[in-house]
């Protein structure tokens, strides 16, 4: 199951400043009660310091006492934590052979249980759908654009938005390191060739600028977050490229018993992002495929305010592929997404699914 968002405050209102305990500088055990500075862990890449700084930019806004760097006693509000990874200490393997997504949070996770940080801000998608006990998603906060990109040498013909994958030459070499990327590519275009790309997101466009790949595909929301948009040859739709489960989303996780903490993040909670990704996740989380499944999720509101919510299971060589799409209300968002996940898995070929 998904982890469950907690409920949100009757009224969004800072706990510091009209509404709630004050977060004051009590030098204290860190699961007592929160003292200063207030310690946010994140990954160490460069898109996700940029994420974190965002968020303390909209908390700060939120809680007028928080915009000053310090207290009245000259001490920091905020302290960031940057934390290095399994996931991106190991660059040359995949993540599915070194143990999944779940790597970019492990030792975040760490130090949110043992009280080295206070709370960690995340991709959603790199964060794994049961977390572990004593951490909740305390909030989502506002969507970027979850379409993913296509990146193209400097010289190559602008693509045509009407056949995305005609641009690419006969038995192009594709660099990705995301299975979903690799089927959905290979559905359409069997001639490709799959070469593995890691590292943060300029090493990625420096490869395909340098020759090193045909092409490559990112997520649009963190080259936007990069100020490096410009980069994208073409946006997909996202019915020919479904994103990950997630993309584009922002999540901020804390000690469950932290209800303090829980309480100011409530109060940035973005109710679309919330519900969009409690369909993806618990869609997900239904499949409960391994790390070598490719799997696609997107949900979105419609202009009726329903949501809609697409699924994709594939095969990596990209032979089988799966794509459904179900609607209901925001409120049955973690149904929609149990019912579309249950669909999907139903009707895909066991070994798809085998650990």
């Amino acid at each position: 199951m998904t982890a469950a968002h907690p409920p949100p405050t009757p009224a969004a209102t800072c706990p510091v400043h009209g509404g709630g305990a004050p977060i004051t500088p009590v030098r204290s055990a860190p699961h007592a009660r929160k003292s200063l500075p207030m310690r946010v862990g994140s990954r160490a890449s460069p898109l996700a310091l940029v994420q974190t700084r965002a968020f303390l930019a909209q908390i700060a806004h939120f809680c007028p006492v928080l915009r000053s760097p310090f207290d009245s006693d000259n001490t920091p509000i905020f302290a960031e934590h940057a934390i290095r990874t399994t996931g991106d200490a190991v660059q040359n393997r995949r993540l599915a052979e070194i143990g999944g997504k779940g790597l970019f949070a492990k030792e975040i996770h760490e130090a949110l249980i043992d009280g080295r940080i206070d709370m960690a801000v995340h991709s959603l998608k790199d964060l794994e759908t049961v977390l572990p006990e004593g951490i909740v998603l305390a909030c989502t906060l506002t969507r970027e654009d979850a379409r993913d990109a296509l990146i193209l040498p400097p010289e190559a013909p602008r693509p045509d938005p009407d056949d995305p994958w005609g641009s690419l030459p006969q038995g192009a070499l594709i660099g990705t390191s995301s299975v979903r990327r690799q089927a959905q590519l290979l559905h359409r275009r069997p001639d490709l060739r799959i070469g593995l790309i890691r590292g943060n997101v300029q090493t990625r466009l420096d490869r395909v600028a340098a020759g090193d790949f045909g092409a490559t595909l990112l997520a649009l929301a963190g080259l936007r977050r990069l100020g490096l948009d410009a980069q994208a040859s073409l946006v997909l739709h996202p019915e020919v490229m479904v994103p990950a489960a997630g993309q584009g989303i922002v999540g901020v996780t804390v000690r469950e018993a932290d209800m303090e903490l829980r309480a100011l993040l409530a109060g940035i909670e973005d109710p679309v992002a919330r519900a969009v990704s409690t369909a993806e996740r618990a869609m997900l989380a239904h499949l409960d495929g391994s790390c070598h499944t490719p799997i696609g999720g997107h949900a979105r509101i419609l202009a009726d305010g329903r949501l809609r919510l697409t699924g994709l299971t594939a095969s990596e060589d990209g032979v089988f592929l799966l794509k459904r799409t179900l609607e209901g209300a925001p409120a049955e968002a973690a149904r929609l997404g149990a019912e579309l996940g249950e669909s999907l898995r139903a009707d895909s070929p066991a070994s798809l699914f085998a650990a």
